[in-house]
């Protein structure tokens, strides 16, 4: 798409813009392979706060396993001492925000919402708390529109008062050393996003291989 902003091209201009200063972070983690190579570039230039906040993990299990996985990739990648805020699970909240949309394809108007819903709640943290700045890991993902998440960020950002880092983490082989960290540090990496739309969606590929 021709007119279509360069995230990464206007990450880098925020980051030079803080000449150094190393405001305070506050990153939404949706898991730990996509936290990876993303806490790889901020950590160079934020103090991050690492967010989990994903009420739209189904089921339990799974949402415990993925928060399970990110404090033990935190660990072992020497982080330990990054602050880690852990939201219970609140799957209703999710289920609220996609009511109607349950029909919606992958990439479509519910998957729009669940990145509002992490979002907001990630910048009203932020204001809440006194970080400078927020974002969110969600586009590294192959699968997540970028274009989408940073137009919410910027909404956001006004809405709160806190800034939005504009990222497109897949770029640049943000994803491919994502895959690195993953295989360096054995991580579990998923099949579907987290909803149980995308997990049923997941296996009817599977049925259909």
């Amino acid at each position: 798409m021709a007119n279509r902003p360069n995230y990464a091209k206007q990450m880098d201009e925020a980051l030079a813009g803080l000449a150094g200063s190393r405001p305070r972070l506050l990153l939404h983690a949706c898991c730990a392979p996509c936290s990876s190579s993303v806490l790889e570039i901020l950590e160079r230039h934020f103090a991050v706060s690492v967010f989990y906040y994903n009420p739209n993990t189904w089921p339990e299990a799974e949402y415990a396993r993925r928060l399970a996985e990110l404090r033990r990739f935190l660990a072992a990648s020497g982080r330990d001492a990054l602050p880690l805020i852990a939201e219970g699970y609140r799957p209703a909240e999710f289920y609220a925000a996609a009511a109607g949309l349950e029909a919606e394809p992958e990439r479509g108007a519910r998957c729009t919402g669940c990145y509002r819903l992490r979002m907001e709640k990630t910048a009203a943290y932020a204001a809440a708390h006194g970080y400078g700045w927020f974002c969110t890991t969600l586009s590294l993902s192959p699968h997540k529109d970028a274009e989408r998440i940073n137009q919410i960020g910027a909404a956001l950002a006004a809405q709160y008062g806190v800034r939005h880092l504009p990222s497109e983490f897949k770029k640049r082989d943000g994803y491919k050393r994502s895959l690195e960290l993953s295989a360096q540090y054995g991580l579990y990496r998923q099949d579907y996003c987290g909803c149980e739309f995308s997990a049923r969606a997941a296996a009817a590929r599977r049925q259909g291989d």
